[in-house]
């Protein structure tokens, strides 16, 4: 792979490069910055330049060389990566969990994507409903592996993955080995919650921050990429919020955002019927989903007012709504504005907080839906 394969963030690029060339790559770099901005992207693409046998005769990975192409298959030896694990039913309590016990399904992950996620990583371990972290196991591993003599004779590279994951006896060890790097060792932390970290080790990195990936970016990259024209491009990119991830799962045909239009259009359509008896079969339906997916539908939900109490003002950059979303703000948006937007989004988070507290999800839906009789009458 190379920076192609990462979107946007040129400054980024730039940065690291002028590192290289300029003999001031420190020993350890902390990649911080939200989900699907290619923090991982980034991670790999500089550790394919950087493990280049001929990278220092330009700015790009050469593609020839053996190194090259075996960080095609993130197979290079002197790649380590760390990242968080489950342990699997039947696994002994005695073995401590660690990378190795999951490699050839990361591996797997890395060709799908550049922009994993946990929920994805989760999926591709098949874990169920448990967490995943990093504990000593992971940090003897990296020890060990470390403590080898680079393969190619050049730079030995551990890119962990998700590193506010680690539990105390993990990063305490990780600490040490920032401490007393072993030589020519370049260590990549790839981090969403850096608040999450031990301040020891974040003061012993070099964090360069990444940003959302810019509407131009964005667009560019699912024009080349997924073959989509301009104009549904830019709807995309706009919704997306800077990631990839989620420009992705706009574009995908059992993305859960088109049940949940599909549920607010029922829910606006019933309530402006004042139809109580499938009001009730809707609040009923809504509270089988269990409460992490009603909490991201009200989220969808409170996202949704907002656009339509925008697109009243028929400014295009002020509403970042899909086309079939627009498509339904045509007629519905006159339902939602100065007497009622403030109501309907106080009723909404007071929904999130009691479904977070475990109220019962019925009466919460039921509740709402009757309210919104109320809200859309005030229109």
């Amino acid at each position: 792979m190379n920076w192609n394969d990462v979107i946007g963030q040129d400054d980024v690029k730039r940065r690291l490069i002028g590192m290289v060339h300029h003999n001031r790559l420190p020993h350890a770099l902390l990649f911080c910055g939200p989900s699907g901005s290619g923090k991982m992207a980034m991670a790999l693409a500089f550790a394919s330049y950087l493990l280049c046998e001929n990278h220092t005769q330009g700015n790009q990975p050469c593609g020839q060389c053996a190194s090259c192409a075996m960080m095609r298959r993130f197979e290079h030896p002197d790649l380590h990566f760390a990242f968080p694990v489950i342990r699997p039913a039947g696994t002994s309590s005695e073995h401590k969990m660690s990378s190795e016990d999951f490699a050839p399904e990361w591996r797997e992950m890395l060709q799908k994507t550049l922009y994993p996620t946990m929920d994805l990583w989760l999926e591709q371990m098949d874990a169920a409903n448990q967490q995943a972290q990093m504990g000593v196991g992971e940090s003897d591993l990296l020890m060990k592996r470390l403590g080898m003599k680079s393969s190619q004779g050049g730079y030995k590279v551990a890119v962990v993955w998700m590193a506010e994951r680690m539990n105390q006896e993990c990063a305490n060890k990780l600490l040490k080995l920032l401490e007393e790097p072993p030589a020519q060792t370049l260590f990549i932390l790839v981090c969403q919650e850096p608040e999450q970290l031990l301040e020891t080790i974040k003061s012993r990195t070099q964090r360069l921050d990444l940003p959302p990936i810019t509407v131009a970016d964005m667009q560019q990259a699912l024009v080349e990429r997924r073959n989509i024209n301009a104009d549904d491009a830019r709807r995309v990119a706009r919704l997306a919020n800077g990631s990839w991830t989620n420009a992705l799962a706009e574009l995908s045909a059992d993305n859960e955002n088109k049940l949940f239009l599909d549920m607010f259009i029922m829910l606006m359509r019933l309530a402006y019927q004042r139809n109580i008896r499938e009001l009730r079969r809707w609040s009923d339906a809504v509270a089988a989903y269990g409460r992490e997916k009603q909490k991201r539908m009200l989220t969808y939900f409170a996202r949704l007012m907002r656009e339509n109490f925008m697109f009243n003002f028929g400014i295009d950059d002020l509403v970042y709504m899909s086309r079939d979303e627009e498509n339904f703000a045509k007629n519905f948006a006159r339902f939602v504005n100065e007497q009622n937007i403030v109501e309907i989004s106080e009723l909404i988070d007071r929904c999130i907080r009691d479904i977070s507290q475990n109220a019962n999800a019925k009466v919460v839906f039921f509740d709402y839906a009757v309210n919104m009789i109320l809200y859309i009458k005030k229109a």
